[in-house]
């Protein structure tokens, strides 16, 4: 146990996991914290020590002793006062099997995967000491974590956060426009890699088709080309148009229901063991606001999932799993907490958009999730020669507010589906990185170190979603492009991969994941043919349509 020395983490008595049964035939061992106390004098036993020397921190200010052996047998806590008789046993095991169980070999794993740079949590226990004792400190925590799971239930000092306000946009208006990120302890983080692990294995083939995020093989370049497939393929018909809701949460993490929550995990066959851990995770945590040297006083919560937990995101998943369309004619699109409703209309009948809309608003009532109507936006795509003015969408006895363009997963998208103002957007951010570029080709580095610069900061910019965008980019916005790339080999001195090489490439890439994922909602359309080395090609009316994404991946696999 070097690492208490080298990390300052204190034990406290309302940090303690109550882990351990004491024997009468076994020795003790004993670790006196470092730091006062102003509880009564208790005592924390746990049987059967891995080794018999432990070292002692000494404090001559502090009367609390507390006895830190690993056991693997079966044990109860007892916590004796001078002024008090009380006798606390911990919960017995659930009776049914756990499907769960920790090796040394993966905690030592993510240990050795510890970033050294990434803030501690309110524990102080650091990412480096991780790293650097992984292979002393991986039994240890093995043993902690698999009785974690037997009893199920998560120790009091793993649920600590340290909530730090991240603003959201550059001028505050209000609480609102901060993001909370809890800063939590990195031991529990790989606890939690470990769970999140055994979590999508389980539930990864019951995951609604449309929920792109924290899935393998998916990504919002996927949730993108659904959507947009979605709407050409119904625009292709006439008489038709589309009405796209873009829907808001305010706070969604910080409002799952635990109980609710655990319910829906034994729907898709979670065990009651682990949903009865995942309970223990998200109720009574402790945390603080800190906002530069400021600390608030400390609360404790049992609602919603910290954002900055490695569990919240799958957790929200999961949580919002059931929340579907009934219609065929209305699509809803999720990418973690960006759901988006699309409604496909036919000869004006909106009457299937509008009810979905409104069952949409009672299931969030129904599971304390919290519309922001402000934020909340419609987009209506209409491609008719004289499209008649629509009544507005009602949502919370509110009107939504109407809009031609949005930034929907990082795209921005325009009423009329042309793609100048992403591209215009993407340029504007090379430029600014081009400038970086430029500096660096100053001090004659090596081309070897200025492309790996270009491919990490201007080429991923370049790139960002190319998949949905570039088929239907015109070939004036493509050589402005072409431009930023031409300008870049310049500087570097060397060849670069064109933006049409790089479009062909992400392409294939990203059409082969989708053939090797029957689960994926756009799996059906690379139809084989008979031969085997063909696909069928995608009917299409329009060329808008034509050069989307599923049409021209078809196309370039057949060529």
């Amino acid at each position: 146990m070097r690492w208490i020395l080298h990390c300052n983490c204190r034990f406290e008595t309302d940090r303690l996991p109550r882990l351990t049964l004491p024997s009468p035939e076994t020795p003790l061992q004993t670790l006196t914290p470092n730091t006062p106390s102003t509880s009564p004098p208790f005592t924390l036993t746990l049987s059967n020590p891995v080794s018999t020397t432990t070292p002692t921190l000494p404090n001559p200010d502090s009367t609390t002793t507390t006895t830190l052996p690993i056991s693997d047998s079966t044990t109860t806590t007892t916590l004796s006062n001078p002024d008090s008789t009380t006798s606390i046993t911990p919960p017995t095991p659930l009776s049914s099997s756990l499907k769960l169980r920790i090796h040394t070999e993966d905690v030592s794993r993510l240990f050795q995967k510890q970033k050294p740079r990434k803030a501690p949590g309110p524990d102080g226990v650091s990412p480096s000491c991780l790293k650097t004792c992984a292979e002393q400190l991986a039994p240890i925590f093995t043993r902690i974590f698999n009785r974690s799971l037997e009893l199920c239930e998560v120790p009091s000092c793993f649920k600590r956060s340290t909530i730090i306000p991240v603003p959201k946009k550059p001028t505050i208006t209000g609480l609102n426009d901060y993001r909370p990120i809890a800063l939590t302890s990195v031991v529990m983080k790989s606890f939690e890699r470990l769970v999140l692990a055994h979590l999508k294995d389980i539930t990864g083939h019951q995951l609604d088709p449309l929920q792109f995020a924290y899935r393998a093989n998916r990504s919002v370049d996927d949730a993108v080309n659904m959507g947009l497939h979605y709407i050409l393929q119904h625009l292709d018909r006439p008489g038709t148009y589309a009405r796209i809701l873009f829907v808001d949460f305010s706070s969604a993490f910080n409002t799952i229901v635990p109980e609710l929550l655990s319910s829906k995990l034994s729907q898709l066959s979670v065990s009651p063991a682990t949903c009865q851990w995942i309970t223990s995770f998200l109720t009574d945590r402790k945390q603080q606001v800190r906002l530069g040297e400021i600390t608030s006083e400390t609360r404790t919560l049992s609602i919603g999932a910290p954002q900055g937990c490695v569990l919240s995101p799958l957790l929200f998943s999961l949580y919002t799993n059931d929340c579907t369309s009934k219609n065929s004619a209305v699509k809803l699109l999720k990418f973690a907490d960006d759901t988006t409703v699309i409604g496909l209309i036919q000869d004006g009948d909106e009457s299937a958009y509008r009810q979905e809309v409104e069952r949409l608003v009672l299931w969030c009532s129904q599971h304390n999730l919290e519309l922001n109507t402000l934020k909340t936006v419609e987009m209506t795509v209409d491609f008719r020669r004289h499209p008649p003015t629509l009544p507005p969408l009602i949502m919370s006895d509110s009107p939504v507010s109407t809009v031609k363009i949005f930034k929907f997963l990082g795209t921005t998208i325009s009423q009329d589906l042309k793609w100048e103002t992403n591209i215009n957007s993407i340029l504007k951010k090379t430029q600014q990185r081009m400038y970086f570029l430029r500096q660096l080709g100053k001090y004659s580095l090596p081309q070897e170190l200025l492309t790996q610069f270009y491919t990490a900061v201007i080429e991923s910019v370049l790139c960002s979603s190319i998949t949905v965008w570039y088929g239907a980019a015109t070939k004036q916005d493509r050589s402005r492009l072409q431009r930023t790339v031409r300008a870049a080999e310049r500087i570097i001195g060397a060849p670069l991969p064109s933006i049409q090489d790089l479009y062909l490439s992400r392409t294939r890439k990203r059409a082969g994941k989708i053939i090797t994922d029957p689960s994926h909602p756009g799996h059906r359309l690379f139809d084989l043919l008979p031969s085997g080395r063909r696909y069928r090609s995608l009917q299409t009316r329009t060329t808008r349509h034509r050069n989307s994404f599923f049409p021209l991946a078809i196309s370039l696999l057949n060529s």
